[in-house]
């Protein structure tokens, strides 16, 4: 039977923000590429917050723009606000931070995708690795397609053997309404990768017209120009600029919230995993900084036009009741709205120290490992 596929050089799995870099990268530099991902509409999606840059991240959106990366081109294209963070600081301090329109970066990016040479996409769930005598030779999906490339780049994000927890409810997903990614962590470990799990998550999204925002205080942008990319420079962004606000948490709040810790999968044993420590939930601040009697929050436009907002430091797995009764305490969201509540993701990872410098794995040649899944 003649073979329908064409044999690339490099298959990228996972279509986040590092294997969209991960397969432009390898098709501009020559290679025949194929990025595979679980939904074509979700290209690029800002799954936490439709933000870019901020301390640390900021300067390594400009190493990837240095490089000839489209991260910081694509932020361009589609912010909302840009702040340099830091700025009454040192120049070593000086953070370059963009809030973007959440569903503008993701068609930028796919556009970007799609008008990359040598670059293909397949819509569908790699299951399994294809290997012989140690060395990678393609993937095998959930729709019974072999791929073949002797290198595969694994960039699967939140979505292996994904848990989700609100409260003791507990669902499988790679996000909210999306679906888990099953069989890769197995196979991985049955060849001998040392597999952990991650604890992450995501506040809760407001309804904006339900907001007093003359309780808040204004977080304007910057109205000097600023841009990320320094390759780049022939971009238009013509989107409305939006500002952010700042509310606070108060002792009323931290009660509020306090009342659901025995349902909290953070604090009654469901949640054994580890959490980034740049990251912590509301009910986390609440407990490592117990004599703190407030807390900033960040209410944040999730676009351009949009009334949907991103709460900022607000991240829980808290009952989705508690959540709601503790904000409706905080000033300025006496009679908030939400679309819905924040939630815990666990997932499975694989620590670093099984990757060369080059991020290829040191158990099987060609295979790679890159963003969130270390």
């Amino acid at each position: 039977m003649t073979n329908l596929l064409p044999k690339y050089d490099i298959i990228v799995v996972g279509a986040g923000h590092a294997g969209c870099e991960a397969a432009c990268a390898a098709a501009n530099l020559g290679s025949r590429t194929l990025l595979i991902t679980l939904d074509m509409n979700k290209v690029a999606q800002m799954s936490c917050n439709p933000a870019i840059g901020g301390v640390a991240k900021g300067q390594i959106v400009r190493e990837i723009d240095a490089l000839g990366g489209q991260t910081g081109v694509i932020t361009d294209q589609s912010s909302i606000q840009f702040r340099m963070l830091n700025s009454s600081k040192g120049p070593a301090m000086w953070s370059p931070r963009a809030q973007c329109d959440r569903m503008r970066f993701s068609f930028n990016w796919r556009s970007t995708l799609e008008n990359t040479s040598l670059l293909d996409l397949w819509q569908d769930d790699v299951v399994r690795l294809l290997l012989k005598d140690g060395k990678i030779e393609g993937v095998y999906t959930s729709l019974g397609v072999e791929f073949r490339a002797p290198r595969v780049i694994l960039t699967n994000g939140t979505f292996l053997n994904g848990l989700m927890h609100v409260g003791r409810i507990r669902f499988s997903g790679g996000r909210i309404g999306e679906p888990p990614s099953f069989g890769l962590s197995a196979q991985l470990k049955e060849l001998g990768f040392e597999v952990g799990r991650m604890k992450t998550g995501t506040p809760v999204r407001i309804d904006g017209r339900s907001v007093d925002f003359s309780k808040l205080t204004e977080q304007k942008g910057e109205e000097d120009f600023h841009r990320f990319s320094y390759v780049h420079v022939d971009y238009k962004n013509s989107l409305q600029k939006r500002s952010c606000y700042i509310a606070y948490t108060n002792e009323k709040v931290h009660e509020a919230l306090k009342e659901g810790f025995a349902d909290s999968p953070l604090f009654n044993g469901t949640i054994q995993s580890i959490g980034p420590r740049y990251c912590p939930s509301i009910e986390t601040k609440l407990f490592t900084f117990a004599d703190r009697t407030s807390h900033h929050l960040f209410l944040e436009p999730e676009g351009e036009s949009t009334i949907e907002y991103y709460l900022n430091g607000f991240s829980s797995s808290l009952p989705w009741d508690i959540q709601l009764k503790g904000l409706r305490l905080v000033e300025g969201f006496e009679n908030v709205r939400i679309f819905r509540p924040g939630y815990a993701i666990e997932y499975d990872y694989f620590p670093p120290t099984q990757l060369y410098h080059s991020l290829e794995t040191k158990r099987i040649h060609g295979l790679y490992f890159a963003g969130q899944i270390n």
